[in-house]
């Protein structure tokens, strides 16, 4: 799995790349880096690595380049998720090739004196930092796509549910990340309540809007941009402890 955790940095640092400039080429080099980088430090350098860290590094590029079209266009949103999924699937599969962690990250594992750091497997601890990249800008990403692939993200320019709701694409992270914060220390029962306390503060802002204002945006619709959204980001939150533990 370490080469999985490889492709979830590379991914998550090339998507804040991505937000930080409009240069292409700037996250795509960020996210090579990122794979030959972690790889170096994990000590990931013998030969049943090299299939793994490929596919990671090439699937990087390819969701890259795959989303900034996909905002570029405001279609072929299935492209990049196919990617994504199928590099996940395909690394979970390939995951006995790769080595076990060693190197800086395991030296370093053993190292600091943080509490319950020092016993943390070097192989999670890895995995612990891909997933929680996962959850700021490219979970943030990964909720648009599905939200635009069923048509509730209007094209460029036109009046969106998300002007509804503010705040979301800071509150997703911050929600994603509690979720797995009390995940990972035991308390699943706690992160129920922070989707049920979502849905409850939510509610009363959805409920007072009236329908077909403003642009033309109903009430049908925020409530849809609402549902699938936090299903989807939900999901990227679960799936990412699923992940880590």
């Amino acid at each position: 799995m370490s080469a999985l955790a490889v492709m979830l940095i590379a991914i998550g640092l090339a998507d804040v790349g991505r937000r930080l400039t409009r240069r292409l080429w700037a996250p795509i080099v960020l996210a090579l880096v990122a794979v030959g980088g972690c790889a170096l430090l994990a000590g990931l350098c013998h030969v049943g690595d090299i299939a793994p860290l490929v596919i990671a590094a090439a699937s990087s590029v390819a969701w890259v380049v795959l989303c900034a079209r996909a905002e570029r266009t405001g279609e072929h949103e299935v492209a990049p998720l196919v990617v994504f999924g199928v590099a996940v699937a395909v690394l979970i599969v390939l995951s006995g090739w790769g080595s076990d962690v060693a190197g800086v990250v395991q030296r370093w594992s053993t190292w600091v004196d943080l509490p319950g750091l020092g016993d943390v497997d070097p192989n999670r601890l890895l995995m612990v930092v891909g997933v929680v990249l996962l959850q700021l800008v490219t979970g943030n990403q990964l909720v648009r796509l599905v939200l635009g692939k069923v048509g509730a993200v209007k094209p460029a320019g036109e009046p969106q549910p998300s002007d509804k709701l503010k705040g979301g694409r800071l509150l997703g992270p911050m929600e994603r990340l509690l979720i797995l914060g009390l995940g990972l220390a035991g308390q699943l029962a706690a992160a129920t309540a922070v989707v049920a306390a979502k849905s409850i503060i939510r509610f009363p802002e959805i409920n007072a809007q009236k329908a077909r204002e403003n642009g033309g945006i109903g009430i049908d619709e925020v409530t849809e941009y609402f549902l699938v959204g936090s299903f989807a980001s939900w999901i990227v939150a679960l799936g990412g402890l699923a992940l880590a533990q």
